[in-house]
C-alpha cells in the first residue's frame, strides 16, 4: 500500500477523568465518610454535606475524610465557614489530605471549632 494511503493510526488517550464526591452516614458516631474530591463540579454535593453538619447540632461531629484525595480552595472556604457557624461544637477532621489542614491553617487561622484527627 502506497504511504500516502495508509491509514492513519492514533493512540488511544484516555480523556480527563470526571470528578466525583461521594458522602455516606459513618456508623458509631456522628458524622460522615467523603470519598473523592471537593472541586467545582462536585461542590454542591459537599456544601450540603457541610450544612447538614451544622444542622445536626451534635456537641462532636466527625468528617472521615481518608478517602479524599483533593479539596479546592472554595471547598476549604465552605469548611471554614461550617466551623465558623459550629460555635462551642466540634467538627473533627478524620484523616484529611495533607493539604487540607495546612490550607486551613493558613488562610483560616484560628478556626476553634476544628480538630485534626490522624492516626
Amino acid at each position: 500500500m502506497p504511504e500516502s494511503v495508509r491509514p492513519l493510526r492514533a493512540a488511544v488517550v484516555p480523556g480527563p477523568a470526571v470528578p466525583w464526591l461521594e458522602v455516606f452516614p459513618l456508623t458509631g458516631r456522628t458524622g460522615v465518610r467523603a470519598a473523592g474530591e471537593v472541586s467545582l463540579p462536585t461542590r454542591g454535593i459537599w456544601e450540603r454535606a457541610l450544612e447538614q453538619a451544622v444542622r445536626e447540632g451534635e456537641d462532636v461531629y466527625y468528617l472521615e475524610l481518608s478517602a479524599l484525595t483533593f479539596v479546592d480552595v472554595a471547598g476549604a472556604d465552605a469548611l471554614a465557614d461550617a466551623a465558623r457557624r459550629f460555635g462551642e461544637r466540634r467538627l473533627v477532621l478524620d484523616r484529611p489530605p495533607p493539604a487540607l489542614p495546612r490550607m486551613l491553617g493558613l488562610l483560616w487561622p484560628g478556626l476553634p471549632a476544628v480538630e485534626v484527627s490522624t492516626p
